[in-house]
């Protein structure tokens, strides 16, 4: 089962995706060829059919995992409905995406800001390597703006017959766990904004008969089925641009969220990012993390985060804007955004026919903390399994159906969140092993292992002189941190 979506080549920014349309195929990479999925039916013989379609409920969904959920559902004939109480909201997000994400998901290039295929890892010591060497002409990582993804995706899924609604979900009703009817509905609670009741909206009800979170770090779906705390890092980002706009003080959110600021520079500094990326490791930026600038259409984000010291995150960001500052000197934030962000999946994913997707699920990885593309190709497999399980929606679906869902994402992707969990676990834990990784990030086969893991979600496999030479740098480059580090003790008594 494929879908297409039209629209123009690219040769520049923000270009119109209406004129001399060309068709990408989902499911593809650049070196695949075109390949078809079909559906496998696999709803017992056991489950009722229905006398309408099922209707299905994303609830507050409406960033990548929420956009995909309800396309999908759509697509396979199930009545489904998106509840959502910002349509215009900029989510903080470092936002990038990897190049495997343009193919699966039809994403039309004039949605992406920047191409980058170069990346600076800079070092506590200010020491800076070059990455992307291995890169080949046409691989690239992705930089979007969440307001711009979040409504094309929105957007799309309505075309194909998602009703949106703009509302704040309040709470919902579960069916006893004792009740012999299994056609008993999910009742959802929530406050619809129209326009016309003004700033207080409307309260409403929805009866569904399955209902998948994809509401974010502080889901209050996963509340709603007692699925469990997570620990979460605070990310702050700033904007930045050489025109000075009036922005919300967001202070009374630093405690519960990542801090980023939009930037706007000078044009000519504006060059030197056209291409580029940054990221800056220390602990005076990150004691577990670290910090970045990334550039988008026209101006830059500059942005940190952090588990272990969330009281500190004004301080990291400040010192990751002074460790920039050369490069962008003479912008002005236009634009402050705050963030949670989990940390490991959630004790509990699934509870009867609701199931979290997302961040919801806690599908944030460890050391890097991206969660875009898996917010998104979770909400697809949840989607793909309730469209399989009710056979296109004429049957009822119930939570076996939908453990399929979990099965399959634990299978393909626990072993990229296991590597990710190590490397954090290893190389962020101090500066002496801060200067190790960026050491190590010079060797060509590192780079090579990394992109192909990030542009296309796979580990890499190895080979096995590569790593042997590899694992005895590593060693190296830890032994030249730690001497390195004592002698700076030395100077500083």
């Amino acid at each position: 089962m494929t879908s297409s979506v039209v629209f123009k080549s690219f040769t520049a920014l923000r270009h119109s995706s209406l004129e001399h349309p060309k068709l990408l195929h989902s499911h593809t990479t650049p070196n695949s060829p075109l390949t078809y999925r079909r559906f496998r039916i696999t709803a017992s013989k056991s489950s009722p059919k229905l006398h309408r379609n099922l209707r299905v409920a994303d609830v507050i969904g409406g960033g990548p995992a929420g956009g995909s959920v309800v396309e999908t559902l759509a697509k396979g004939g199930i009545e489904t409905y998106l509840i959502e109480r910002k349509l215009d909201n900029c989510k903080p997000c470092g936002g990038a995406i990897p190049l495997c994400m343009v193919g699966e998901f039809d994403l039309p290039l004039d949605i992406i800001d920047r191409r980058v295929t170069k990346m600076k890892m800079i070092s506590p010591s200010n020491i800076a390597v070059d990455i992307g060497q291995t890169l080949k002409p046409h691989k690239y990582i992705g930089m979007v703006r969440r307001e711009v993804l979040d409504a094309y995706l929105r957007e799309r899924a309505s075309k194909n017959g998602a009703k949106v609604i703009n509302g704040l979900f309040l709470k919902m009703d579960i069916p006893n766990k004792g009740s012999e009817n299994i056609n008993t509905p999910y009742v959802l609670h929530y406050t619809e904004y129209d326009g016309k009741k003004g700033g207080t909206g409307e309260k409403k009800t929805l009866e569904v008969d399955a209902v998948i979170g994809a509401d974010g770090a502080n889901s209050r779906v996963a509340k709603s089925i007692d699925a469990g705390d997570y620990d979460y890092a605070i990310a702050f980002q700033e904007r930045y641009s050489d025109i000075q706009l009036c922005c919300e003080d967001t202070t009374k959110y630093v405690k519960q969220f990542v801090p980023v600021e939009r930037m706007k520079i000078p044009n000519d500094k504006m060059m030197y990012y056209e291409d580029l990326a940054e990221m800056y490791v220390g602990d005076d930026v990150s004691p577990d993390f670290y910090g970045w600038v990334f550039p988008k259409c026209d101006h830059v984000t500059v942005g940190t985060e952090t588990v272990t010291n969330k009281g500190d995150i004004k301080k990291f960001q400040e010192a990751t804007r002074n460790r920039g500052r050369d490069k962008i000197l003479g912008g002005k934030i236009i634009r402050v955004e705050a963030h949670q962000i989990p940390e490991h999946p959630r004790p509990r994913r699934l509870l009867g026919r609701v199931a979290l997707v997302g961040d919801a699920a806690g599908y944030v990885t460890k050391c890097s903390g991206e969660g875009i593309y898996f917010a998104a190709r979770s909400g697809r497999m949840c989607a793909e399994a309730l469209v399989e399980g009710s056979e296109n929606g004429k049957r009822m679906v119930n939570e076996s159906d939908l453990r399929k869902y979990l099965e399959k994402w634990d299978k393909t992707y626990w072993p990229t969140y296991r590597v990710l969990d190590v490397l954090q676990k290893v190389f962020c834990k101090s500066n002496p092993a801060r200067e190790a990784f960026v050491e190590m990030c010079a060797d060509e086969h590192v780079q090579k292992m990394t992109f192909d893991s990030y542009l296309y979600k796979r580990v890499a496999p190895g080979n096995p002189l590569e790593d042997l030479k590899l694992a005895v740098n590593t060693i190296g480059s830890f032994v030249r941190a730690n001497a390195l580090r004592k002698e700076m003790e030395k100077l500083s008594v």
